[in-house]
């Protein structure tokens, strides 16, 4: 499974061959530059999972219920889901915690028949309470907190289960424990799936001016960052040497100095399909255009 917050992002995820694609509330922080997960809105996320059901066809979507969505009940919880699968056009949504009251908005979501994906472990909605982005399961206590939940979880109808930022041996236990399947994000190789943020496996954010950091956990598989803003700069310098347009893009050749030079492509190059253009004008004959002169010179 990988993020994916846009038509572009769900393209390439979709072409990789990707089984699941997590719509994340984490774009609040990719995509929109905020430091946790928590200002990003309903509505946001809605126009993030349109967007990326258009662009993958093919994998599983998993849409993020953003926080302040379905604390309050169970029935509070049931109306943003359904949008989410609704307007949003997701298969599934995730929500964060497995405490008493987030297993019964999670049974509430199922029954309401919305397919269901746990988070447990690190929940970087609960950051306030759990003191920031830290690993949750060290001690014997939170080892066995961590297990109870994504089992309440499975007995509330999830599907998966989201372990995050929890030692490989409580992952395990936690897979071996359940019947559905557990879905990994620094939590060691033993989960029965993986997820990672995009813009952290690619890369995307290497500049040493920039203040989003790539968690320790993540492995890059790429540095598109580097690569992008190599071809911007490259864009700049070009630009400012007056070497970009070249004559590599002539008139013969590009459709659109041709709009500009001559009337009469423009119109065939439009009834082609490549451009929808009004009418133009026609010019006035020479006699009308010498008329024309004459008069002004005359005045």
């Amino acid at each position: 499974m990988v993020t994916a917050y846009d038509y572009s992002s769900a393209v390439h995820v979709d072409s990789a061959g990707i089984d699941l694609i997590l719509v994340g509330d984490s774009a609040a922080m990719v995509a929109h530059g905020h430091d946790n997960t928590l200002p990003i809105s309903l509505d946001l996320m809605l126009q993030h999972c349109r967007a990326v059901v258009r662009g993958a066809p093919r994998p599983l979507i998993v849409g993020d219920l953003p926080f302040g969505s379905y604390e309050a009940s169970p029935a509070q919880a049931v109306e943003p889901a359904v949008r989410l699968v609704k307007e949003g056009g997701v298969d599934a949504v995730k929500m964060e915690g497995g405490a008493p009251s987030r297993v019964s908005a999670a049974k509430a979501i199922v029954e309401a028949g919305i397919a269901v994906m746990g988070h447990v472990g690190l929940t970087p909605q609960a950051i306030s309470v759990l003191g920031g982005f830290r690993a949750q399961g060290k001690t014997v206590d939170g080892a066995l907190k961590v297990v109870e939940a994504a089992l309440a979880l499975q007995e509330a109808g999830c599907f998966a289960v989201v372990l995050e930022c929890v030692p490989s041996p409580v992952a395990a236990a936690a897979t071996q424990a359940l019947q559905i399947p557990t879905i990994g994000i620094g939590a060691g190789s033993l989960c029965s799936g993986q997820v990672l943020v995009y813009h952290d496996l690619l890369g995307m954010f290497q500049s040493p001016n920039h203040s989003k950091v790539t968690p320790k956990f993540c492995k890059q598989f790429g540095n598109a960052g580097a690569v992008i803003t190599k071809a911007l700069t490259e864009y700049r310098e070009h630009v400012e040497a007056r070497s970009f347009p070249d004559a590599a893009c002539t008139p013969s050749r590009c459709p659109a100095r041709t709009l500009m030079t001559s009337p009469m492509c423009c119109r065939r190059w439009a009834s082609m399909g490549g451009l929808r253009l009004p009418r133009l004008p026609r010019r006035p004959p020479p006699t009308m255009q010498r008329n024309y002169w004459t008069e002004s010179r005359r005045r």
